[in-house]
């Protein structure tokens, strides 16, 4: 079935903590030059309404393709015309729908029209399942002749190789049909989980810095995690993972449940192994897993130094994990109002030249950006839109220097969609989770060096590269130990070992203690933190995290070191959505990431901030 995920996934979804809400406006208080003009999508709700019944419409006009897709080469071009104009048409329904939603979550209108997009999405899926079930049923010598024959069917050629790929994975249509029956059931380790994790835990309540008692919640954890006081610190951890110390069958239960879920599923369509079947998904090699793990394993090094100079600032006896998210600047404060930010974010970003300056600048006059809070609106920062528009960000800016690695890394993203759907035809509007940080991360990573390069004053360059460090310990390191424990936790299963939670607690421990090294002491609760970690019910979905930081931090590198051609390199790998595989993609932008090279880019460079921040601290 035909990837629905322009309208699924929001792109870097980054929560956010509002720190006035009793004094936020109303959304029509917010001057209109700060808000996103959802009315390129549609001048009217009116307008929405229209479409939506064409929508509906357009679900019979293909379901009366419904067994004839094979018949000819003039037949399956038609279906698949019909589908491309069928999903592009609903993508604008839906993400207009949800957008003005998130304008104000309080406003029963929009929920209303998002409730029936959502709806629709369901109809939408189930009228367009047909499709990829009969071009397999056609034989494949006669569908690459009528590609060859037939000129405009030659746009989906990359779509139809891509398909059929996966052809020996595909059971019998009873098999099929049975197999997605068992959908629903199979979702019941990640249900339980997130009923468990988001609705029934609860955590005891600790005295904040001021003596004032305060109950430990999941979002009131990472503020409390940088807290200078370290009492409050180590309360608030012991709080939390002492809540979830007193689950641990309960919960290696249901991860266990989880990962055979995962071979099951992967016997099942005859993959050797849940890893094998995951990866097939992008046509990403085993080796590219296994290369990245052993590459942050020869990296390890300036992380352990890492955690040594935080033990040294820091002036305590061991890094504990209560200690790893603390700043190591806490009294600064760095105040950036809107207009300042978007002139850094533009200066930061004209190395990759005049085009993509353009493009930012109309993105900033021109309604792409909802810029502040407003009663009700949407928390944290993401970039959407739907093809044949522009692409969109939802911000919450509150003026700190964070919100300003927000706005570049949110442009990233806004940028790569709008690259592609300039260029690509709505079957490649799309690009895979795994390239879709490379774009935010390069902005990042270049933000972060033009900051360094007009920053002299000891404590704000100290602020920057911490910043640095964390992120690539958060986004690589921890990635890494992540996909290590869930190739470790999945091969079990394959061998037939149960996952118990003294198992799961031994295999996380020696992986931290690997990770984070000699200075680091893994008190006893944080050894189930495999217990609170969701993504492990999305199955090899982390490593991404990592490859696209290594990936864009490779090309960052070359973008700065002025390599003939590496910009229009990166414009290119912009320009080209999901017309080809991942690796291939990355491939034409210089990064090759079956090759250990982009990881050693990575730890290279935390070996050298890793250095400058060393003596700015000193003995």
């Amino acid at each position: 079935m035909h990837d629905l995920a322009p309208w699924r996934l929001l792109l870097a979804d980054r929560e956010t903590t509002s720190t006035r809400l009793n004094e936020l406006p109303a959304r029509e208080q917010i001057d209109p030059k700060y808000r996103w003009r959802l009315e390129d999508i549609y001048p009217s709700d009116d307008d929405w309404e229209t479409d939506y019944r064409r929508v509906e419409q357009g679900l019979g006009a293909i379901g009366e393709f419904k067994g004839r897709t094979g018949e000819s080469a003039e037949a399956l071009l038609k279906v698949l015309k019909l589908r491309d104009e069928l999903e592009e048409r609903f993508e604008r329904v839906f993400v207009y729908a949800a957008m003005r939603s998130d304008e104000d979550t309080t406003n029963e209108h929009y929920q209303a029209l998002r409730d029936r997009a959502a709806s629709l999405a369901a109809r939408v899926q189930e009228a367009t399942a047909f499709v990829s079930t009969e071009i397999l049923d056609i034989p494949e010598e006669k569908l690459w002749q009528w590609v060859e024959e037939n000129e405009d069917l030659r746009v989906y050629r990359h779509f139809l190789e891509d398909l059929l790929r996966t052809r020996e994975h595909v059971l019998p249509r009873e098999q099929e049909e049975l197999l997605a029956r068992t959908s629903e059931v199979a979702r019941a380790p990640h249900d339980i989980f997130n009923m468990f994790n988001n609705a029934d835990i609860r955590f005891s309540k600790i005295l904040d810095e001021r003596g004032n008692e305060i109950e430990v919640t999941k979002g009131r954890y990472a503020l409390l995690q940088e807290s200078p006081d370290r009492r409050v610190r180590r309360d608030a951890f012991r709080a939390l993972y002492g809540e979830y110390s007193k689950w641990p069958n309960t919960l290696a239960s249901m991860l266990n449940g989880s990962v055979k879920k995962d071979v099951f599923y992967a016997r099942t369509r005859r993959y050797p192994s849940a890893l094998r079947m995951a990866l097939d998904a992008d046509n990403v090699p085993d080796e590219v897993y296994s290369n990245l793990i052993d590459a942050v394993h020869a990296g390890l090094e300036p992380l352990h130094r890492a955690i040594s100079l935080r033990k040294r600032a820091l002036k305590v006896e061991a890094v504990h994990p209560y200690d790893l998210y603390v700043p190591l600047v806490p009294s600064l404060k760095w105040e950036v109002p809107y207009e300042e930010a978007r002139e850094l974010v533009l200066g930061a970003l004209s190395i990759l030249g005049e085009e993509y300056g353009e493009q930012l600048k109309r993105a900033f006059r021109e309604g792409w950006i909802d810029v502040f809070e407003n009663r009700g609106k949407r928390t944290g920062a993401y970039s959407w839109g739907a093809y044949g528009v522009h692409p969109y960000i939802l911000l919450n800016y509150n003026g700190r220097l964070d919100d300003v690695f927000t706005l570049a890394h949110e442009l990233g993203h806004a940028m790569h969609s709008h690259f592609t759907w300039s260029t690509q035809p709505y079957i490649y509007g799309d690009y895979s989770i795994f390239v879709a940080e490379v774009a935010s991360t390069v902005n990042e990573a270049l933000l972060t060096h033009y900051l360094l390069g007009r920053t002299e004053e000891p404590q704000r360059r100290l602020y920057l590269l911490n910043h640095w460090v964390d992120q690539i310990r958060g986004t690589v390191y921890t990635q890494v130990l992540f996909a290590e424990f869930e190739k470790a936790t999945h091969e079990m299963v394959e061998r037939g070992q149960p996952l118990t939670a003294n198992v799961l607690n031994k295999l996380a421990s020696n992986l931290y203690r690997t990770y984070l090294g000699p200075d680091f002491t893994l008190d006893s609760p944080y050894e189930i933190n495999w217990a609170r970690i969701p993504h492990f019910y999305t199955a090899f979905y982390v490593y991404k995290y990592a490859t696209g930081y290594s990936a864009a931090t490779a090309i960052s590198q070359k973008i700065l070191s002025g390599e003939a051609g590496a910009v229009e390199r990166y414009l290119d790998f912009l320009r080209s959505g999901s017309s080809d595989y991942p690796l291939n993609l990355l491939r034409k932008a210089g990064v090759d990431m079956r090759s250990p090279e982009p990881v050693r880019s990575v730890t290279g460079l935390l070996a050298r901030l890793v250095s400058e921040m060393e003596g700015l601290i000193g003995s």
